[in-house]
């Protein structure tokens, strides 16, 4: 296959049968990850079968799960995070998602992000433009902080929660200060999805995994969203940081997490 849009049917086949898996099995049991962070039965089964199906269908390409790691080629992968918001799935919160994402090299070029429970699908390839339930979509066109909806990614757990939560604290204090209102879903492809249909201006995640963010920067970039790195460069597979933003509100979203990080580095 030479264009990249010619993978996304075996994508969405992929991703719904996740979701269906996802509407018609319990959770199943839970195993913690680490300090309040948990996995659950229906995550490894999920991973597998898709790596499985994938594997069968295009066997040139590798695999990167979020329960299980990679396996096969690294220069062009299949990257997937089989429940995004398993804490919000566990307890019955529609707020969850299927990611899979097509990277090559360091850089996303398909996604697929399949919202079980909101009957929502939104799929891109790179120079294809984004979609959700196949309708074409677009960022919003707001430009003003004060009008601004902007979601941020979780609050760190673990042994070092502290330390790494102190941007997150200043970062959501000096938006409180300038945005109209922000929002924690719990799910980073579901923020990005929202981003890039306009119902979110801002997506921001402080501490990232290719499975957590490639299919919804994808997704986000081809609705027309600009997607850097905390330092303000184009972001990639490798960043930590992500800030998907409506173009308009660029500027003022990465000066705003400047000033969270500069004020943290003075106090510390």
């Amino acid at each position: 296959m030479s264009d990249y849009s010619d993978y996304l049917p075996l994508a969405v086949e992929a991703t719904r049968r996740a979701a269906n898996a996802m509407q018609r099995q319990a959770p199943g049991a839970l195993a913690s990850k680490g300090d309040r962070d948990v996995v659950s039965e229906l995550d490894y089964a999920i991973e597998r079968n898709l790596r499985e199906f994938l594997k069968a269908e295009t066997p040139e390409i590798g695999f990167l799960g979020e329960e299980e790691g990679s396996s096969g080629s690294t220069s062009k992968r299949w990257v997937l995070d089989p429940i995004d918001g398993t804490s919000n799935f566990v307890r019955g919160l529609p707020l969850c998602a299927v990611s899979l994402a097509l990277v090559h090299g360091d850089e996303a070029v398909l996604g697929v992000i399949e919202l079980p429970f909101l009957s929502a699908t939104y799929t891109a390839a790179k120079g294809a433009g984004a979609h959700a339930n196949g309708q074409p979509i677009t960022v919003s066109s707001t430009t003003r902080m004060s009008q601004a909806l902007v979601a941020i990614g979780d609050y760190a757990v673990g042994l070092d929660a502290e330390a790494r939560n102190r941007l997150r604290l200043a970062l959501t204090g000096q938006l409180a200060a300038e945005v109209q209102r922000i929002r924690m879903t719990g799910s980073a492809a579901l923020d990005l999805a929202w981003l890039a249909e306009g119902r979110l201006d801002a997506a921001l995640t402080l501490s990232n995994h290719p499975w957590d963010m490639a299919a919804g920067v994808i997704i986000a970039r081809e609705a027309g969203a600009t997607v850097i790195d905390g330092n303000g460069a184009r972001h990639d597979i490798a960043s930590t940081t992500t800030l998907a933003v409506t173009p308009g509100l660029a500027g003022s979203i990465l000066a705003a997490y400047r000033k969270a990080v500069a004020r943290e580095t003075e106090k510390h």
